[in-house]
């Protein structure tokens, strides 16, 4: 048997490694994804002040410091028994807008937009944000730079910080907005609409209409039919920040509907020895392994699940291009609003491009209402309503993204799980990757080019594994080489973990 290992693995947040094997023929006989780093954010937490936490898990990741600042800010109204404002509410939203352009943006044309429009099969040292320039041309970069500028300059006042906010407190916000900042939201949210709607642009002219790229997205190469989830408002539709999680089954009827609070309710959640990723699974299916189906309880939380569980998008252009998606899929409706899923993995990108728009129109929804400068930014929490236990969810940009904290009676917590956007896709991505091995490798020795398509097949879900490993399997791994003044090892010992 033949190992080929692809370590690192690249344009990913955090670490990993992909470990192929391939039988005498050739022919994939199994691969597995391991993530050799640990956060262990559950159990470090255990102990501190639970106020402490909106400040302390926003580290866990300098990419999506956001999405956990809401989510902790949001355990910790349940546990002090304080409700947010109405100012307080779309305050939160406003900065979570304005952070999920950022990220989408990073996403596209710094992560996986490398592989479209540079192309999969360039050298690796052009496949990057450096030859993405190159492509698209200067100006072009100069608009990512500045929609990023911009955004982070909104994310700073509004947040306190421009990496890892301190606004959110029990019970609302910390600072009101003025009328000057107001406009210049206002007016940055106008120029993230253009750029959503240029990047989707960019999609259809570089990848939709190149033969090419629309056959990897719409082959079986990177398909897999599994429950998918999202968090969706009182009509059904994609909500970022609140709402009621939503899970439909691979033919798309409704499996569940449960406000997060109920998640344990719903969701198990394996271990395994070897990795320090846990594999959440649906408990009304089951755990059955890394397969798909009807019968599996795996499921996925990415921006195409999120648009396959919503009856569509609650802003107008984002609802028109998720109609077009959907169309150009064949998809029929199984409801007056909603269409069959779509399994194809690769059109996540899409998926999160029109995400974008979205965040850019609410964005400048949230700047024209005229409560947003209100100073009613917090209702303090009362001791008589204090409970000792929360969850906060929102959805991240790479999936559902779960809080849950409970406290003594002097506020220490004392439990602390954490269901992040990555965690919930784990199981997906490995299946991804696997399928992805055994359709494109046909000899004994791929290509480099053929290596890194299988790479798209997790990049493709934005993983953070910095955000996802918290899980301590026992003891942790650990091997000693003792090598000669020339390098060469003359022992090596190793403690399994």
């Amino acid at each position: 048997m033949k190992r080929i290992t692809i370590d690192p693995i690249t344009r990913l947040e955090g670490h990993g490694r992909i470990d192929i094997f391939l039988d005498d023929q050739g022919r994939v006989e199994n691969a597995c994804f391991q993530i050799p780093e640990l956060r262990g954010f559950e159990q470090f937490c255990v102990g501190r002040m639970a106020e402490e936490m909106p400040v302390i898990t926003n580290r866990i990741c300098g990419v999506c410091p956001e999405a956990h600042h809401l989510a902790a800010s949001k355990a910790l109204d349940n546990v002090f028994g304080a409700e947010p404002t109405s100012v307080a509410k779309k305050l939160r939203e406003l900065l979570y807008m304005a952070f999920f352009v950022t990220d989408h943006t990073t996403h596209f044309y710094a992560l996986g937009g490398p592989d479209f429009i540079v192309g999969p099969d360039a050298p690796p040292a052009e496949r990057n944000i450096l030859g993405v320039a190159r492509k698209v041309g200067l100006e072009v970069a100069g608009e990512v730079i500045a929609c990023r500028r911009r955004n982070h300059e909104i994310i700073t006042f509004l947040g306190g910080r421009s990496i890892h906010p301190v606004a959110g407190v029990p019970g609302g916000w910390s600072r009101a907005i003025t009328a000057e900042e107001r406009t210049q939201i206002e007016a940055a949210a106008s120029k993230n609409i253009e750029f959503a709607r240029f990047s989707l642009s960019i999609f259809e002219k570089i990848v939709l209409k190149n033969p090419v790229y629309r056959e990897m997205i719409t082959s079986d190469t990177y398909l897999h039919r599994t429950y998918s989830m999202g968090t969706v408002d009182a009509s059904n539709q994609a909500n970022f920040y609140d709402g009621m999680i939503r899970v439909i089954d691979p033919q798309g009827r409704e499996f569940l509907k449960y406000h997060p609070s109920a998640y344990r309710e719903h969701i198990a959640e394996r271990v395994e020895a070897w990795t320090y990723l846990k594999y959440p699974y649906l408990k009304g299916v089951g755990w059955k392994g890394l397969v798909d189906g009807v019968g599996s309880g795996v499921y996925t939380a990415t921006p195409l699940s999120r648009l396959n569980v919503s009856e569509g998008m609650a802003t107008p252009l984002a609802n028109a291009e998720y109609q077009r998606m959907y169309e150009a899929f064949g998809c029929k409706k199984v409801t007056a609003a909603r269409y069959e899923p779509i399994h194809h993995r690769m059109a996540t990108h899409w998926a999160r491009l029109i995400e974008l728009l979205y965040a850019s129109e609410r964005m400048l929804e949230l700047a024209l209402d005229p409560e947003i400068t209100s100073p009613e930014t917090r209702n303090i929490p009362n001791p008589d309503r204090f409970t000792g236990e929360g969850v906060g969810s929102v959805e991240a940009p790479r999936g559902t993204l779960t809080h849950h904290y409970t406290t003594d009676e002097r506020g220490v917590l004392t439990m602390v799980n954490m269901i992040v956007g990555t965690t919930n896709n784990y199981a997906a991505i490995s299946m991804s990757i696997k399928r992805a091995a055994e359709r494109l490798i046909t000899s004994n020795a791929p290509d480099e080019s053929i290596l890194n398509r299988i790479e798209m097949a997790f990049r493709l879900y934005d993983p953070c594994f910095s955000c996802a490993t918290h899980f301590l399997p026992g003891k942790m791994p650990l091997t000693v080489r003792l090598r000669d003044y020339q390098g060469a090892t003359l022992r090596e010992m190793r403690r399994k973990a």
